[in-house]
């Protein structure tokens, strides 16, 4: 096995692990047993766990960032709620094993390279569609940051309930999501109030 292939091995299992038994429930000695091989090769490619770990949680970031950007492409803006929500669900639905790290609290202590920050890059994107439907219906652009977080919030959370029951289909997920989403943003309040007691 050459170099390359053995260092995708280790990934590939790495992966697997830290998905079935998270980062602090996986060891480098299985890593290397299942590997095949010794410790030291597993420390060789990647200095260690965390190493290892970090290469595996890139990699998914990556992916899904890509799937959800590839697939903003449609001009209407509940089309492009679609195309995100459709986007995380592939994801989920081909990719559970990186889904279940990402949605795991990171043991590597950095401000990048979580699920938090991975939502918030998306919520970013969401952040200019949502800007200019703002600024067209007479609303305060400032906002969109705030509701492409409780958008893209929604719907990263409600992806995490999916992957555990896969029920109702994918399709209808995605639809109900944006029925919530798109109605809520076509009945929009430009002076939202609270009409409770409290107020602060």
């Amino acid at each position: 096995m050459t170099g390359k292939e053995r260092r995708e091995q280790l990934l590939d299992i790495g992966r697997a692990l830290f998905a079935d038994k998270g980062f602090e429930g996986t060891s480098v000695e299985e890593i290397a047993s299942r590997a095949g091989v010794s410790k030291p090769v597993v420390y060789e490619h990647f200095g260690g766990k965390e190493g290892l770990y970090a290469v595996v949680v890139d990699r998914e970031m990556r992916q899904l960032l890509d799937m959800v950007t590839g697939a903003l492409t449609a001009g209407h803006p509940r089309e492009l709620l679609e195309q995100a929500a459709f986007a995380l669900l592939d994801y989920i639905e081909s990719y559970t094993d990186g889904f279940r790290i990402l949605v795991r609290d990171s043991p590597v202590a950095q401000s990048t390279g979580t699920f938090a920050s991975l939502i918030s890059d998306i919520a970013t994107q969401v952040e200019d569609i949502l800007g200019l439907e703002f600024k067209a219906r007479g609303f305060d652009p400032k906002l969109a940051p705030l509701y492409a977080q409780a958008l893209v919030g929604m719907v990263a959370l409600t992806g995490q309930w999916w992957l555990d029951v896969r029920k109702p289909k994918k399709a209808e997920v995605a639809a109900h999501l944006v029925n919530l989403c798109w109605h809520g943003l076509e009945n929009l309040e430009a002076k939202p109030r609270l009409i409770g007691h409290r107020k602060s």
